[in-house]
Order: structure tokens, then C-alpha cells, then sequence
């Protein structure tokens, strides 16, 4: 039977407040993406005081499938199929965000001969509290549903499982809201005053470790209005940690709504160490981000590019890297596909500067005279990192293009051990450039690095991904030099000995400090919110 167009609604009764909301959704069958129905019921205390337990129960989540879905199942052979939901639920109070996720088991339904499917999950949620008064609102966002079909003999059919990815539709009524809650002053349950974000966020050294950031698609933090953007996180992994920060953790210590048993909450309070807590970070130039948003990333990055003229590889050395994501996007290109998009710009930081630590490179140029040059790669213009999930099953694939203006800039040299003084204004004449696949949207001289990654759902992501990390590769051509030498003009000579296209490039990225979030992830930040991991160069 097919679900009722219902539009979100809340009615109040006896003190509770009971959620029955509809929702569109597109989810990535087999078959292609197809138009679905999602529909949560809850109930929730009326309001709620400051500290006080909010636990949703009766939960429900209702999943009708288009007959394209029973399409692709009988294609298989299933007669039977049981399913698995696992819906991400953003958390928002004041300005403050967090995400938990509400998962859900069906019991097995007949495959129809025709018409759509409807799956019916129930299952226990985390239970919500939070330090602060204000209204806390709920919106439904990315849903991940795993199918198992069985042949009419019982037997799994092959595969055994199926993967299916929902985004919210962009037209989803109120951006998917399911229910707010007013939180009132401690011991009355009335409204109060919402408090302030605080400017810094606390230390947390009790509360325990987060999920590590390879464990999901990166999972941008909700926006101002409490709207879910489609798609953040298409994994369904309970408590995963938002790339930009927003982390639905058990037992947090720090301001804002919390996710998760009380139990957790009065160990955490104990304060005693938590096993397992991060290594010591390796020695690492200093990376903090000076005023940071919730949207604020940092990590470092380190590896090899290579000079083809010379036969050799320089060493780029650990450098820090700020970075400032934007929203995710949710877009069916007119090739029908999906992709979730994600912006974001990045700075290189040493001392201040837009570039990378000065590095020593020592060649044999000509292929016997032995030069060592100190380098630096000074960033010209703004670096954009644009991360794109196309959403295809089993498995998702992952691109992210990072595209930065550099100069190749020559603090000083050595031939066969004399100092050859180049001047102070020896560098490319203009930006580093790459191979550009979209040159009407990214003109100009610029160095592109691409990472790759992918996921075959419900495992995590291998490959690279912003918040996890790994290696970004890219091809360059070195410009030639200008303004080198003091008496005398070395343009020409260091131009013949470097300048030229095919050099390649490999830089590893680190995972990720999400170090503008209340509840940093301490297994990826240190106590000073600087990133944790500090990657070793590959060739």
C-alpha cells in the first residue's frame, strides 16, 4: 500500500510531542536514482529543562521504494528481502550543531509482483541533552538502507546484499524538520535566555575517542537554519564525525546538545583517562587557525615533486594547510547521475605566510655539476578544494580537485659548494600550471592535485578523502625564472637547468583537525587544537 502525500506534522498531547512526517527523498538504486517516500514517526517530551534526558521512543522509519526497486530485486531472484535503516538526524540549538543517527530493523516482506516497496524499520535512538536553553531542533537528513534478499528457497541471492543511498530532495517541506523542542532553565523546564556559544571550545580530555574521519563521506555541519543539506553523510554510521566538526559523540564533557546514554555521560564525569588515548604527535611546524568557524579544517601535508630536466625528486616539507568548507550540495547532472558536492578554499600558513617552510634540493645539474638550492612555493591566489561524491551502486566514487596558484621562488644556491647569489627576487615568472580539466571555470596558471577515493557501502572509504586524508597527485610544468642573480642575470641558466612540463607531483595529506567544532575529535587534534597526524612523504 502506498504511503499518503502527508505533509510534517506535530501534535501535542499530554505532554508529549508526537512527530508523523513524510518526507522526499531520491535514493540511488541499481537501476539508477529514483524518487522515494521516507516517512519517521517519534515522540518526544513536550519541552524539556537544561541537562534533563530527551529520549525519542516509538520510533519508526517507513521507506517506500518505487516499483524500480522491485524491479531490481526480482532481477535477483528475491522473493523475500529484510532491511536495515540507518537515518542521519541533524541536532541543532542556538549555534551550536550535532548529528546522531537512528537506526532501524524491518522485518522480512514478500518482494510484490508489482507496484512499490514498502519497508517498515523500528529500533532504540540515542537519547539527546544538552547544557543550554534555546529550542532544539531535529531535521531528517541522509538515509542509508541495506538490503538483504532471499531467494524463495531462503538462500541469499547474489550479491547477498544490497546498499541503497537516499538524499533528502531538495524540495522536502521545511528542509525536513521533525520536531522542535523547547529546553527551559534547569529545574523548571520553562523557556530561558539561549546561551552563548562560547568563543573557544573547552578542553574535553575525559570524553572519548570519535569515530576516525575515514569511517564516512565527509558530513558538512547544518546550517544556520537547522535545514539538513543534501547529502552530508551516506553511511549510516552511528555517531560519525562531521568533516567540518559537528560530532554526534556518547558522553561528551563540553557545551551543547550531546547524543547518547546518561550512562556515558557519569563515566565520562568520572574523569579518569580514557584507554586508548592518542599517540604523541610527531615534530611539526605549528598549525593553529587563528579565529576559527565551525566550518574550520587544518591539516598538514608533506611529499615528494619531482624535477624531470634534473632526473630528481625535491622533498616538500611538512607545511600546514588551513582549510574553510562550504555546504554540500546535492545535483543530478543531465546525465541522470548524483553527486554530492562540497567546496571549500584552503591557505597554506608558515609563519604567517601563504606558503610552504623553506626546503633545501640538491641536484646534479648537467648530470655532474652537484647544486643545492633553498626553495619555497609562495601561494598567489586562493586554493579550492572541491570534493564530489557520485552516488552509483554498489560503490560510490570519490574526486576531490585541489587547485592552488604557486611561484617556485630561490632563496639562495650552491655549484659544487659556492654560493652563486641569485638575488632576493629569483622565482617562476608566473604560477606553477597543470593540465586543467575545466578551463572555462578555473582559468589562469595554476597547479592541480587530484585525490581518489572510493566506497563500496556499508565499509568505510579507501583512497583519499578531505578529512581522512592520503595522497593527492598531480603532473606540473615549471615556468621559466626571473629576476635571479645580483651583478649578473642566472635567469637564463636556471631556467635551462629546471624550467619544463612532466614533473610530477605526490603530496600526502593528513587527516583532519575539526578545530572550530565544541567537541574537537582529540584521536585527530592536540590539546591546543593543531592537527595530530603529520603524513610521511611517498614517492
Amino acid at each position: 500500500m502506498a504511503l499518503a502525500p502527508l505533509l510534517p506534522a506535530a501534535a501535542v498531547a499530554a505532554g508529549t510531542l508526537k512527530v508523523d512526517a513524510a518526507l522526499p527523498y531520491v535514493c540511488a538504486l541499481p537501476s539508477g536514482p529514483r524518487p522515494a517516500t521516507v516517512r519517521i514517526t517519534a515522540a518526544f517530551p513536550e519541552r524539556a529543562a537544561v541537562g534533563e534526558e530527551i529520549r525519542p521512543t516509538d520510533v519508526t522509519t517507513t521507506v517506500e521504494l518505487p516499483p524500480a526497486a522491485v524491479a531490481d530485486l526480482t532481477a535477483l531472484r528475491a522473493a523475500t528481502v529484510r532491511a536495515e535503516t540507518h537515518v542521519t538526524v541533524g541536532v541543532a540549538q542556538n549555534d551550536r550543531r550535532t548529528q546522531a543517527t537512528w537506526s532501524g530493523t524491518a522485518q522480512p516482506v514478500a518482494v510484490p509482483a508489482e507496484g512499490p516497496l514498502v519497508l517498515t524499520a523500528t529500533g532504540d535512538v540515542p537519547s539527546l541533552t544538552t547544557d543550554a536553553a534555546g529550542d532544539l531542533t531535529l531535521t531528517a537528513g541522509p538515509l542509508a538502507l541495506d538490503l538483504a534478499p532471499s531467494t524463495a528457497d531462503g538462500t541469499a541471492t547474489e550479491p547477498p546484499s544490497l546498499a541503497v543511498t537516499c538524499a533528502p530532495a531538495p524540495d522536502a517541506q521545511d528542509g525536513g524538520k521533525l520536531a522542535t523542542i523547547p529546553v527551559g532553565t534547569a529545574g523548571t523546564g520553562e523557556p530561558g535566555t539561549a546561551s552563548p556559544t562560547p568563543g573557544s571550545p573547552s578542553p574535553s580530555g575525559s570524553s572519548p575517542a570519535p569515530p576516525s574521519p575515514s569511517s564516512g563521506l565527509p558530513v558538512p555541519p547544518l546550517p544556520g537554519d537547522g535545514t539538513v543539506p543534501a547529502p552530508p553523510d551516506l553511511t549510516g554510521t552511528a555517531g560519525a564525525t562531521g568533516s567540518a566538526g559537528a560530532t554526534a559523540s556518547t558522553g561528551s564533557t563540553t557545551e551543547g546538545p550531546r547524543v547518547g546514554p546518561q550512562a556515558d555521560e557519569e563515566e565520562a564525569e568520572t574523569g579518569e583517562e580514557t584507554p586508548g588515548a592518542p599517540a604523541d604527535r610527531p615534530d611539526a611546524p605549528p598549525c593553529r587557525t587563528e579565529k576559527p568557524t565551525p566550518l574550520s579544517l587544518s591539516a598538514y601535508i608533506t611529499g615528494y615533486s619531482n624535477v624531470r630536466k634534473l632526473g630528481g625528486a625535491n622533498l616538500i616539507p611538512t607545511t600546514c594547510t588551513l582549510i574553510e568548507q562550504g555546504q554540500a550540495e546535492f545535483v543530478v547532472k543531465p546525465d541522470g547521475s548524483m553527486h554530492v558536492i562540497t567546496p571549500a578554499e584552503g591557505r597554506l600558513s608558515h609563519e604567517g605566510r601563504a606558503q610552504t617552510p623553506p626546503f633545501r634540493a640538491t641536484f646534479l645539474t648537467f648530470d655532474f655539476v652537484p647544486v643545492t638550492a633553498t626553495l619555497v612555493l609562495e601561494q598567489t591566489g586562493p586554493m579550492t578544494i572541491d570534493s564530489d561524491v557520485l552516488l552509483i551502486f554498489p560503490t560510490n566514487i570519490l574526486t576531490t580537485h585541489v587547485r592552488v596558484p604557486l611561484t617556485l621562488r630561490v632563496l639562495d644556491a650552491e655549484v659544487n659548494g659556492t654560493r652563486l647569489d641569485v638575488g632576493p627576487s629569483c622565482r617562476t615568472e608566473k604560477p606553477l600550471s597543470s593540465p586543467e580539466p575545466d578551463p572555462a571555470t578555473y582559468p589562469g596558471d595554476h597547479l592541480v592535485l587530484v585525490g581518489k577515493g572510493s566506497q563500496t557501502l556499508p565499509d568505510p572509504p579507501v583512497g583519499y578523502i578531505l578529512t581522512g586524508g592520503g595522497p593527492l597527485t598531480g603532473e606540473v610544468t615549471i615556468p621559466a625564472f626571473k629576476g635571479c642573480g645580483a651583478g649578473e642575470d642566472l635567469d637564463r641558466l636556471l631556467t635551462a637547468s629546471i624550467s619544463g612540463p612532466g614533473n610530477h607531483v605526490k603530496q600526502m595529506q593528513g587527516s583532519t583537525c575539526s578545530v572550530g567544532v565544541e567537541a574537537p575529535p582529540m584521536d585527530f587534534c592536540t590539546e591546543d587544537l593543531q592537527p595530530r597526524q603529520v603524513p610521511k612523504p611517498e614517492r
